[in-house]
């Protein structure tokens, strides 16, 4: 094997710098894997690569925002489904 030859294919993973996060949030890592100084991947969490790729838009934030306020955001599949079934019941009886 000639010399060199055997760092001619290593690859490198270098951690990539991130935005600064609120308070709270996890923080995600993302990894450049490169080979011969040139990039070849980034290795990124899905969460991390939803929110570079397609971010949501600024309506959908709002409607998180006002569900963390008034605490509606901590309810459970199950509490959310009782509440649906509530509604819809209460409408069959307004029309009957």
């Amino acid at each position: 094997m000639p010399e060199g030859e055997s760092t001619k294919n290593c690859l490198r993973f270098s951690g990539l710098p991130r935005p600064n996060h609120a308070a709270g949030q996890e923080k995600q890592t993302r990894f450049l894997v490169d080979r011969r100084g040139e990039p070849q991947v980034v290795i990124m969490g899905i969460k991390d690569f939803i929110n570079t790729i397609a971010p949501p838009p600024d309506v959908l934030k709002l409607i998180r925002a006002e569900s963390k306020r008034k605490g509606t955001s901590k309810l459970t599949a199950r509490q959310i489904d009782a509440e649906v079934r509530a509604a819809r019941r209460q409408r069959r009886k307004q029309r009957a």
